[in-house]
């Protein structure tokens, strides 16, 4: 394998893939009471593994796209995009470090773009 590959494997891993682990975790714990964890919690009350499935699987995913976003952001992730008219852009550079508040934030790209559920934690913030 070449090892550019190799090393964007292993930062994506550790960056994204483990640091959504461990904060999916956290809401797993009796102790916790952030609002992702008192979803999961009454979720999993009704008996429903359906439902409750419901609930984590979008919560998971949105964790998990924040830490990409956050590695890039931080420059721990470098990635370019290249545009449907061809321009590529350095993510890190032209994100100024905002792409995770861009995609988890009331009025951002989840609600923007996205056609499945999401739980919007920040709306009274707005």
């Amino acid at each position: 394998m070449i090892p550019e590959v190799e090393e964007f494997a292993e930062m994506l891993i550790k960056w994204v893939r483990d640091e959504a682990i461990r904060s999916n975790d956290v809401a797993l714990r009796p102790t916790t009471e952030n609002p992702v964890a008192q979803r999961w919690r009454a979720a999993a009350i009704k008996g429903d593994p359906t439902a409750l499935a419901r609930v984590i699987i979008p919560d998971v995913v949105d964790d998990t796209i924040f830490y990409l976003l956050q590695a890039i952001d931080e420059g721990l992730i470098t990635l370019s995009y290249t545009s449907s008219t061809g321009r590529a852009v350095n993510l890190t550079k032209e994100g100024n470090s905002e792409l995770a508040g861009w995609y988890m934030g009331s009025d951002a790209w989840r609600e923007r773009y996205s056609h499945e559920r999401f739980f919007d934690d920040l709306s009274d913030l707005r």
